[in-house]
């Protein structure tokens, strides 16, 4: 059977996490999130802000049900086989199994840094400042985008991050790299430099165009390709040629 979806690459993930989105009881549980107000009515009526959770999934080390309020100060921990798909304020994720992430705020409804410690994250972002991504080989200083991230423990705790779209501010070591991308700009920040690198291009592996537009509808917003009607090649270009360069990286507006 041909598929008409764009490819996508695995790498040490499965095509059933890929598919959380299509799940009936994720597609019943985001309508009937939608369908109440979503994040804003959550918040004014002191209710939960989980979309849905699959398995085993801890939050401050204590198990975590559909009842509760993931604030912007927790940590978030799944085990084999699950999966928590939640919102804070504008921004909204999804963390894969096998992963521990934890959120940092100055408020309990505003994501201002997520830190991967282990596994994945697909994140989309409200705009704003001074937000970022931290993996244990490199930092994203992200402005209203949508981002897949994760961490190979088994490769020294190699970095992945692709800018799906947006704009994202990347650095490792004195590297770094301004990222503008409207169809999935890829990296590996690498644990020790590769060709004399520690940012070096990648593909679009371990994550789908449908999961970043699935989570873009949950706070109310649109991926790059579903406001233009147009996608590029998948292959980690994003559509532009990334701005690299050395030194320790400066502010950029």
């Amino acid at each position: 059977m041909t598929s008409h979806h764009h490819p996508h690459q695995l790498l040490g993930r499965s095509e059933d996490e890929l598919a959380w989105f299509r799940r009936r009881s994720l597609m019943q549980a985001a309508a009937l999130w939608m369908a109440s107000g979503g994040w804003a009515a959550a918040h004014a009526q002191a209710r939960s802000n989980i979309v849905e959770l699959r398995g085993d999934v801890l939050r401050n080390g204590e198990p975590l049900i559909n009842q509760h309020t993931v604030v912007a100060s927790d940590r978030i921990e799944t085990g084999p086989g699950s999966t928590a798909v939640f919102s804070i304020g504008d921004s909204a994720f999804m963390v894969r199994q096998n992963s521990r992430v934890a959120l940092e705020s100055g408020t309990p409804t505003a994501v201002k840094v997520l830190r991967v410690l282990s596994g994945a994250v697909a994140s989309v972002w409200g705009r704003g400042t001074d937000r970022q991504i931290i993996l244990p080989t490199a930092t994203a200083g992200i402005r209203g985008t949508g981002v897949y991230a994760e961490v190979f423990a088994d490769q020294g705790q190699r970095g992945y991050l692709c800018n799906c779209y947006g704009t994202v501010d990347l650095t490792s070591g004195s590297e770094s790299v301004v990222s503008q991308s409207s169809y999935h700009q890829s990296f590996w920040a690498e644990p020790t430099p590769r060709n004399g690198r520690l940012l070096t291009p990648a593909g679009a592996i371990n994550h789908t165009d449908e999961e970043l537009e699935f989570l873009a509808g949950l706070v109310n917003q649109r991926t790059a390709w579903q406001i233009t009607g147009r996608k590029g090649s998948k292959d980690g270009s994003g559509g532009a040629s990334p701005s690299y360069s050395s030194g320790p990286p400066g502010s950029r507006d």
